[in-house]
């Protein structure tokens, strides 16, 4: 598999994947802080109404969305709200979890992925892939366990990490279930309707929590923090990563969700919140050689 367009397309790819990390990576930290604030699943059902209003101006600025895009809409529905149970479930993880450790966990998205792509769509990966994911898990399991082989042998991880986990399951189901349920729809416009269909399920589960609400009193770190997972975290995201699906293969797509551990210590430390300990930072150095393997040109 080699990249779709050669020369500043592939460089523009890596340009907007190496964003997206950094833009996922911030909601972890942002994420943290604001976790107790509100109902974590309100909160997503917020989020998720801005993003929806902010892609459908654009899709029908751009013709992107269509009427008949909407057709068969359970397929909306049942992806709207496996892609709102991660955003819920990592909310609920980061009031206990920190938000490293958070990350490392999302670096194991991938190993399920392919997982769930072989069960859904009988897709193959290759053995340097397959390997390079192997890398990455283990350093992901080295961040989480703190590098102590008796904290693995007693299986020691904090309930926030758990609960994270099963978020990252629904992440990790969603991506080829996405492919599979789609009907040739543009990115923007089933972005859209995932958005919206997640928003309806969300406010619906958590619709006596929304008007319970005091937004009046809520700090300013909230509302820069909705802001920044709406617009940044949510809408850009997904315009990034289906401008680099275009211009790169998945495997390299895929490898930058390595750097989302790295991105989340340089935000920590932007906040005054310092380095994690030396055992972490040695996990994450295995994750990085798991990123070089995936970015390595496949023949």
């Amino acid at each position: 598999m080699s990249e779709r367009f050669g020369g500043a397309e592939a460089v523009k790819g890596h340009g907007a994947m190496l964003a997206f990390s950094m833009l996922v990576g911030g909601s972890f930290t942002l994420g943290s802080l604001t976790a107790n604030l509100i109902d974590p699943v309100a909160y997503m059902a917020l989020r998720f109404a801005i993003a929806a209003v902010i892609l459908g101006v654009i899709g029908v600025a751009t013709g992107a969305i269509r009427l008949r895009d909407a057709r068969a809409p359970w397929r909306w529905l049942v992806l709207g709200a496996v892609f709102g149970s991660y955003f819920a479930l990592m909310f609920e993880g980061l009031k206990t979890a920190m938000p490293v450790a958070a990350s490392a966990v999302f670096t194991l998205v991938p190993v399920m992925t392919a997982a769930f792509s072989w069960l859904l769509l009988r897709q193959v990966t290759t053995r340097r892939i397959a390997l390079a994911l192997t890398v990455g898990a283990v350093g992901a399991l080295w961040v989480i366990f703190r590098g102590d082989p008796a904290r693995l042998a007693a299986f020691q991880i904090g309930r926030g990490e758990v609960i994270y986990f099963i978020g990252c399951i629904s992440h990790a189901l969603y991506v080829p279930l996405m492919r599979k349920l789609s009907r040739g729809e543009s990115a923007i416009a089933a972005s859209f309707w995932v958005l919206s269909a997640g928003f309806l399920v969300l406010a619906g589960y958590s619709a006596r929590d929304l008007v319970s609400v005091d937004f009046g009193a809520m700090p300013p770190i909230f509302w820069v923090a909705l802001a920044y997972l709406a617009i940044g975290a949510s809408a850009m995201t997904f315009v990034l990563l289906n401008f680099a699906t275009m211009r790169l293969p998945g495997a390299k797509v895929m490898a930058y969700t390595y750097l989302t551990p790295g991105w989340v210590i340089l935000w920590e430390l932007a906040f005054g919140h310092g380095l994690p300990d030396l055992w972490t930072l040695l996990g994450l150095l295995i994750t990085a050689v798991a990123i070089l393997m995936l970015l390595k040109h496949e023949a």
